[in-house]
């Protein structure tokens, strides 16, 4: 195979004086709570007044005008401790305006007036879950159990649903979060009613976990929708805070659909839903009415034989209840493109051959949209203006990184905070009209003082020519004369980028921390199936998940094979989830090329995973046998030559244990031996503490066996 590769290098944290420091993994695996990541202006956002900012400074919140850079309203942490004594510090605000402040301590609401001193609070019971506030309805929806309930001064337990069937859960996500569903409320623009999600289980297998924090064991019981059997039947319910009475939308879901990309109508009249068949082709944007439940009328259609996503609400056009913004990417690329509720399409409003990703919002006069994407560089995330009348777009923060911004409420200015490999972090001010930016913060680099590698972008190019993202990383003190062992850490799966123009390359920091402490090159490739390359990338995978990443991960391989300072016999492979199954899989299926592969909450078989996700890939075990055959992990443990680990979360509900014990189960009826690690009562992610002592094994096994 004939190598293409184009370089680019970084220096993340050179050898220099000072820097001395040696950043240990559990510093690494810590470094948020260490004070190791970047620094952040704490609670910057915007306020109900126009261009005014907050944020807080010196122990002051302060108010500022974007347009004049002047504080305007200013209050003291000491103002504010007279009102709540046991505040140490300004909280995080779930609303902030300049007459009123709202934050959440625990299971109460508390409501300031920093003008007026004046103070008012509500609680909701301390066991409730999935709370949602609305400042427009001053209220609360929340879940007790399986029932949903809302909160108001006047009352703090409005019943919404009493469902005494445990298998009905009302307020709570659908679809397993999947299809851009990250919750189960909805509360309308005026805070007149609450939409909610509901979902009927009784055909969901119930699958079992072990609680072993009881005496003796317990059973700790899930809901598991496996690929090819039960799922779930959704609904939609609206509750009316005035009457306190719920109207449940007329949709008949007892072929399982997906109910996705729930949008209130500006008006409150009507809620729009993309109805999504199970076998993810084909799906409608459906208009229902609020007051009765009734269809009105279907908006508009997509099929595509591959799958379909739909994960974005629909945006309205300020002043317009019937005409919106919707995302699609049936060009090839997510787009936008102009619909009017009556079911007419206006037209394409974006063309670009990279990725729109959200809508911040309208600029004052709604003659623009302004939008986030990455530009033609999918490794970084920009701002754009675009024009709704003729579609041109301005480029409005034009700095190589990775940005995140917040739109002002009058769409005259972003907060803008954005980092690269050789810019740590920089908070700005960019005035939407002229794109001029004023700088609130530089943050200096935190590793400054200690000993790290570089980090360089490298580029290739798979056997077909597609464009793969890479970056590798060299430990301090790099010797080019010098042969080093090799870790590749792989992700690999949908809906995922490891490899981003932003601080540390978007790596976790105890890679970098990994290649220093060891003298070890660590190399990450984002293969076809990531995100954030358009639909042609991301979707080479359907019914073969595992083929063509593995073919794109073994480029990477070749390519480390061709560098003179690695040393090839010495290379080892770790993953999580998506990248467990690539770690076990490259191990298993390219025997002799890596020594050692720790794979972490894999999945082994695809037929134990969810329906939601698997289906959409690969489609069912009944329709696709041969895909499903050929991914599985456990075919091939005969072929294992070196060291495999698999570690898990004895509680995972996401890729619950049965995928491992098939694995084990394999091993030894071939009288294979490989090594297994559990979490006990941790899920899919090892978290706190014994994140640490995870992060730890896994270098320690890769230390021990990579030889």
């Amino acid at each position: 195979m004939k190598l293409r590769v184009t370089l680019f290098v970084f220096l993340v944290a050179g050898i220099a004086l000072g820097q001395n420091k040696t950043l240990t993994l559990e510093d690494a695996t810590l470094g948020y709570m260490k004070g190791l990541y970047p620094q952040q202006i704490w609670s910057l956002q915007w306020t109900d007044a126009d261009h005014v900012y907050a944020m807080v400074q010196d122990n002051n919140l302060r108010y500022t005008d974007a347009a004049s850079g002047k504080v305007v309203q200013t209050l003291t942490l000491e103002d504010f401790q007279k009102r709540y004594p046991n505040a140490k510090y300004f909280p995080g605000f779930s609303f902030v305006g300049t007459e009123r402040l709202v934050f959440e301590d625990g299971n109460t609401i508390n409501e300031y007036h920093p003008k007026t001193g004046a103070q008012s609070t509500f609680a909701y019971p301390e066991d409730a879950a999935n709370a949602e506030y609305s400042s427009k309805a001053n209220a609360v929806a929340y879940t007790l159990g399986n029932n949903l309930y809302v909160a108001t001064k006047e009352n703090p337990q409005w019943v919404v649903t009493s469902n005494e069937d445990g298998n009905v859960v009302s307020g709570q996500a659908i679809a397993r979060s999947e299809y851009g569903i990250t919750k189960g409320t909805f509360w309308s623009p005026n805070g007149n009613f609450l939409a909610f999600y509901v979902k009927d289980e009784s055909e969901v297998t119930d699958y079992p976990l072990v609680d072993i924090t009881t005496y003796p064991a317990s059973e700790k019981t899930i809901k598991y929708p496996m690929a090819g059997q039960g799922s779930e039947v959704p609904s939609v319910g609206i509750y009316n805070m005035k009457t306190h009475q719920t109207t449940y939308l007329n949709i008949d879901t007892k072929d399982h659909h997906y109910l996705t990309n729930l949008t209130w109508t500006p008006d409150e009249q009507y809620v729009l839903i993309a109805e999504l068949n199970r076998a993810t082709t084909r799906y409608e944007l459906n208009r229902y009415s609020v007051q009765t439940g009734q269809k009105g009328n279907t908006i508009l259609t997509e099929e595509n034989p591959i799958w379909v996503e739909p994960e974005h609400d629909a945006v309205f056009i300020p002043g317009k209840s019937d005409a919106f913004l919707w995302f699609s990417e049936q060009d090839g690329f997510m787009n936008l493109y102009w619909y009017t509720t009556d079911g007419k399409r206006v037209k394409q409003l974006t063309s670009f051959n990279w990725v729109v990703e959200d809508i911040l919002g309208f600029d004052k006069e709604a003659k623009n949209v302004i939008i986030t994407g990455t530009g033609p560089d999918a490794r970084e995330a920009h701002a754009y203006k675009v024009n709704l009348k003729n579609g041109k777009f301005t480029l409005l923060n034009p700095e190589p990184g990775s940005h995140t911004s917040q739109l002002s409420g009058d769409g005259d200015y972003l907060i803008d905070v954005y980092s690269s490999l050789t810019i740590p972090g920089i908070t700005q001010i960019v005035s939407i009209k002229d794109g001029k930016s004023s700088t609130l913060l530089k943050s200096p680099n935190p590793l400054a003082d200690y000993r790290m590698g570089t980090q360089e972008f490298v580029d290739l190019r798979a056997e077909d020519g597609t464009l793969l993202h890479g970056i590798l990383m060299k430990p301090a003190n790099f010797d080019p004369s010098k042969k080093y062992p090799v870790l590749v850490y792989v992700y690999g799966g949908p809906h995922a980028q490891l490899v981003t123009n932003s601080f540390l390359g978007g790596a976790s920091m105890w890679l970098p921390a990994f290649a220093t402490l060891n003298d070890y090159i660590v190399f990450t490739l984002d293969n076809r199936g990531s995100a954030r390359r358009g639909f042609a990338f991301e979707s080479g995978i359907h019914k073969q998940l595992g083929e063509l990443e593995m073919k794109d991960q073994m480029v990477g391989v070749s390519y480390l094979q061709s560098l003179p300072y690695v040393d090839s016999s010495q290379m080892a492979v770790n993953g999580w989830s998506f990248g467990g199954f690539m770690a076990s899989s490259l191990m298993l299926r390219h025997p002799g090329t890596f020594t050692t592969a720790v794979a972490g909450g894999p999945v082994i078989d695809w037929k134990y995973y969810e329906v939601m996700y698997g289906e959409r890939y690969m489609d069912t075990p009944q329709e696709n046998p041969e895909g499903y055959e050929r991914a599985r992990v456990s075919k091939y443990i005969t072929n294992l030559q070196g060291n495999l680990m698999v570690v898990i979360g004895s509680v995972d509900p996401v890729v619950v244990p049965q995928h491992a014990m098939s694995l084990l189960k394999a091993a030894i009826d071939n009288n294979i031996q490989m090594d297994f690690f559990t979490y006990p009562m941790h899920e899919h992610n090892v978290r706190g503490k014994d994140r640490v002592n995870l992060i730890e094994k896994m270098a320690a096994y890769i230390v021990q066996h990579n030889k």
